[in-house]
């Protein structure tokens, strides 16, 4: 059974939802639906984007492997993206301090001159 087939059935399950349901939402046979769940029968995806709305998930989630969720990796990518970016913003905090002190000693050595 592929990740995908499990996915199905345990997005299911978690609705609390037969197979006979789920069938019947897709308009499929519970046979051919029975095939799709258990991993004897591929589904395009077409059909896979269809399965996701019908159990109010993301394609992502029934594609992901076991122990694998999207939406963790997700978060996590995010949260490191935050790190850079709050290192990039203290970065740039230093560099305007010090084009600030530039600025001020260029000043002072021009009134200085002409003082």
């Amino acid at each position: 059974m592929s990740s995908i087939s499990k996915n199905i059935k345990t997005f299911r399950q978690k609705k609390g939802w037969s197979q006979k349901q789920m069938a019947e939402q897709l308009k499929i046979s519970i046979p051919a639906f029975s095939k799709i769940e258990n991993g004897i029968t591929d589904v395009n995806i077409k059909r896979l984007m269809q399965i996701a709305v019908i159990l109010d998930t993301t394609l992502m989630d029934l594609m992901a492997k076991e122990g694998e969720s999207p939406q963790m990796l997700h978060n996590q990518r995010v949260k490191q993206l935050k790190i850079k970016l709050a290192k990039k913003e203290e970065e740039l905090i230093e560099l305007q301090k010090k084009v600030i002190e530039l600025y001020d000693e260029i000043r002072e050595k021009k009134e200085s001159a002409t003082g």
